[in-house]
């Protein structure tokens, strides 16, 4: 059924475990990701990427998930990720998504908060709810360190202030906002080491109706994300290291047959490997529930 993140996150905090939200830029992603939430009883977030647009834009695969998100057999909320683009955000609620990231975290704290503020009232006249980010969630892949990949150094300057946290969550009346505490967006060119401490205090420091959402989930061990689920994040963002490994298998099993396969077996395939991949983090997320 498709529903928005309010209700699934406050079940998620209450319970102490975290809904996945996934990237789903094709139909056998949405297929596998629904699926595997089938299987193990619990809430899904599907959503768009904004920079996933160039590849297949929004009118194109928005329908299909909110089609799969209401034949559903769990909650499937339909959300917009890292929105940035006003008209690109009315494109997404046009195709009936259920929830938006407005993402405004590039800009000054003052105007961060009016945008929020001013676009929250229209979402929730909609029935939508609403994700920001405070603090820049870094790319691995950036290069603006003299051709090095940023490391947990550079990205400590970017982290989420709580007593900032709690003063945009008041002001804006946003239903979640994505903070950063240690991970980044890509593939880490280390291992990533979480400051539990600041979410905690992160979610302390915020309104009750306000979770708090980790970006960058992939590629964190299964410990830290736990203990930072423990520590009050409510819903984890998760994709790069999962089309990672789909890549590596496809590329494997077109190996093992000599490239002899038809392209619909491939597909079926490459749904198959995600489904049972995306179970194991998904059961991770349930942090002993």
């Amino acid at each position: 059924m498709l529903v928005n993140m309010q209700e699934i996150l406050k079940d998620a905090e209450e319970k102490k475990y975290a809904i996945g939200c996934i990237n789903t830029p094709n139909v056998e992603t949405i297929r596998a990701i629904i699926g595997a939430a089938e299987e193990l009883n619990v809430p899904i977030i599907i959503d768009h990427a904004e920079v996933h647009d160039p590849l297949i834009p929004i009118e194109s695969i928005g329908p299909k998930m909110v089609e799969y998100a209401k034949a559903a057999k769990v909650p499937v909320c339909v959300h917009l990720d890292h929105g940035t683009d006003y008209n690109f955000i009315m494109r997404a609620i046009r195709c009936g998504f259920s929830s938006i990231m407005y993402d405004c975290s590039a800009l000054p704290f003052e105007e961060n908060v009016a945008k929020l503020q001013s676009f929250t009232k229209i979402a929730h006249n909609l029935g939508l709810t609403v994700e920001a980010e405070l603090g820049i969630m870094s790319s691995t892949e950036e290069d603006s360190h003299g051709g090095k990949p940023l490391t947990r150094k550079d990205i400590r300057k970017s982290f989420t202030d709580p007593a900032q946290a709690a003063e945009f969550a008041e002001r804006t009346g946003i239903d979640a906002l994505a903070v950063c505490f240690g991970t980044m967006h890509g593939i880490y060119a280390e291992e990533p080491l979480l400051d539990i401490d600041r979410v905690k205090a992160i979610r302390a420091a915020m309104p009750r109706d306000c979770r708090v959402v980790m970006h960058g989930g992939s590629g964190v061990d299964a410990a830290q994300v736990q203990a930072a689920i423990s520590a009050g994040c409510s819903k984890i963002n998760y994709y790069s290291y999962m089309a990672k490994a789909t890549s590596k298998h496809v590329y494997e099993k077109l190996n093992a047959v000599n490239g002899n396969a038809f392209y619909h077996e491939i597909q079926e395939d490459a749904y198959h490997f995600m489904k049972t991949y995306i179970k194991d983090v998904l059961t991770v997320f349930k942090n002993g529930k």
